[in-house]
């Protein structure tokens, strides 16, 4: 097949990945790129090349599959790093293509325009995949390999640098398509082992991390043969929907999960990794009968002893289990569901006058909406646990723990999903790290409510110091007076100063077609009851 440039190809293996909108930020290194994308699919201009990815990051996540970002070389493809580690942590599949100086000039260190020295070399080390396009002839298949790359479980980032002269080249595309790899899958007796450590619990537990999110009909099926409890991280969240009387979910470092862990005779781990702030820094004690499945040979035994652990696809592995499964006590399910109960209750009167936006949002939301969170303290203390998730793709956050890239994810996956509603949980200051992403709000009216929760600064650190330090260092900001902002950016406003607003509110906001800015006055509405810190350690002499 012949195309006229490098653009028209990568339409058309866009188009094979069922992708219809690409966001990036022009520029005279990727520019045939971006004019054949604008032409013929949609191309989203963000204002960072960090959004852009962002934005491509969660338009995969929300339709399950993969997205795009295009950025230009150099000082762009910098800019873009940040998110990048941000879709390898979370293993999110990304195809991020950035432009090179023309390839007479690669490496030559004369400082043409846009030029930085070992680019790929930078885009390895944020990416599970990079590679160079070396010729038209071999850009239809470099950029599928890169493809396969992304969506090959554990997932992550796939870079291509595209040297500009062979952007605009005539392409011949001969490449054939790339066959995933089979799975791996454990041994018959490691299967058999296991089974049978299974078939003897009688107050089991299920843990799910983001390696279940394709596994949840044999989670469900393996809940309802058990009567175990699933805990999740916050990556496994929806994997089994969270109204399952069985879902105790993210809860697992509260007093009660601790007491369900403490009292479990099996733990059974799919697909998560333990990390540093679900297991307050790894001090959380887990039971010693420990199954732990991952596809991540790597993750098998890594935080935790795992006495059987099975290296295969979550879902396999879950079904090739199944069968050994057996009933629990009688008294361990209705324990799992008083429990559910118990730890959702604690923390609705924990955030005090927050629960009123939860609530609001919880009635004002369909069951399959995108609920898109920032690193804030609306997000980590409530929105990572209370507003329920009913299906992976609509669980969308920074797993990496960087501020700022929730208002570019949800772009991102509200032009995935046009016909849902999603709501982005943003605090001030993470907001502030990429203000113009409001600009791209207002131009491409996505529906979309974005939710401010303004406290003038990093609230989350400002608590830690208060607690631990004489004084505050970096955290009180200059904020500005988000209706005037709103309305120079051609956005509808609303405020919330009182828990009796927060319903009708929201509810005018998630039903609108485009974009609403809602903020929240938290000076107004009142502080929670306890100040929300993170789960870090912090020495004191």
């Amino acid at each position: 097949m012949r195309y006229d440039t490098g653009g028209d190809l990568l339409v058309a293996v866009l188009r094979e990945l069922g992708i219809d909108t690409v966001f990036g930020i022009v520029s005279v290194h990727n520019l045939p790129l971006v004019e054949a994308v604008d032409r013929e699919l949609r191309f989203v201009p963000v204002r960072h090349e960090a959004s852009a990815v962002n934005a491509a990051d969660a338009y995969g996540r929300a339709r399950g599959t993969i997205g795009c970002a295009l950025t230009s070389t150099g000082t762009g493809a910098g800019n873009a790093a940040g998110s990048l580690i941000e879709s390898l942590s979370a293993g999110t599949a990304v195809l991020h293509i950035t432009g090179q100086v023309e390839s007479a000039h690669l490496g030559s260190g004369r400082g043409f325009i846009h030029e930085t020295k070992d680019q790929l070399g930078m885009l390895t080390a944020v990416s599970a995949h990079a590679a160079t396009v070396p010729s038209a002839e071999a850009a239809g298949r470099v950029l599928r390999i890169a493809a396969r790359a992304a969506l090959t479980d554990p997932g992550g980032p796939a870079s291509v640098e595209w040297p500009i002269d062979l952007q605009y080249a005539r392409q011949t595309d001969t490449a054939g398509h790339d066959t995933a790899p089979a799975a791996p899958a454990p041994a018959d007796a490691e299967l058999a082992a296991a089974g049978a450590l299974l078939a003897s619990a009688r107050r089991p537990l299920i843990w799910a991390g983001g390696g279940a999110a394709r596994a949840g009909t044999q989670l469900a099926g393996l809940l309802t043969a058990t009567g175990a409890g699933l805990l999740t991280s916050n990556s496994g969240r929806g994997a089994v929907p969270e109204d399952h009387p069985q879902v105790v979910g993210n809860f697992a470092t509260t007093p009660t999960g601790r007491a369900l862990l403490a009292d479990a005779d099996l733990l059974l781990t799919v697909g998560t990794h333990f990390r540093s702030n679900e297991t307050a820094d790894y001090t959380l004690p887990l039971p010693d009968a420990h199954i732990q499945i991952d596809l991540d040979a790597a993750a098998l035994g890594r935080v935790h002893p795992a006495r059987h652990a099975l290296h295969g696809d979550a879902a396999d592995t879950l079904a090739a289990l199944l069968p050994h499964a057996r009933p629990a006590d009688p008294d361990w399910t209705p324990r799992i569901a008083a429990d559910r109960a118990t730890v959702r209750a604690a923390l609705h009167d924990a955030i005090g006058p927050q629960a009123a936006i939860c609530d609001a949002l919880h009635a004002a939301l369909p069951r399959r909406a995108v609920i898109a969170r920032d690193v804030t303290i609306a997000s980590s203390s409530w929105g990572n646990r209370l507003l329920e998730i009913h299906d992976p793709r609509d669980n969308v956050f920074p797993r990496g723990g960087g501020i700022g890239q929730g208002l570019g994810m949800g772009i991102g996956a509200a032009l995935a999903r046009p016909h849902e509603p999603t709501v982005v949980l943003a605090g001030d200051g993470g907001l502030a790290v990429h203000l113009g992403e409001l600009l791209t709000l207002a131009q491409e009216k996505p529906r979309l409510t974005l939710i401010v929760f303004n406290d003038g600064g990093y609230g989350v650190l400002r608590n830690m110091q208060d607690a631990h330090r004489e004084r505050r260092s970096g955290v009180d900001l200059a904020t500005p007076d988000f209706g005037l902002l709103a309305r120079a950016c051609g956005l509808p406003h609303a405020r919330i100063a009182a828990a009796q607003e927060a319903a009708p509110v929201i509810a005018e906001a998630v039903a609108a077609d485009g974009p609403t800015l809602v903020e929240v006055d938290l000076a107004a509405l009142g502080p929670m009851k306890t100040p929300f810190t993170p789960p870090v350690k912090i020495p004191t002499p």
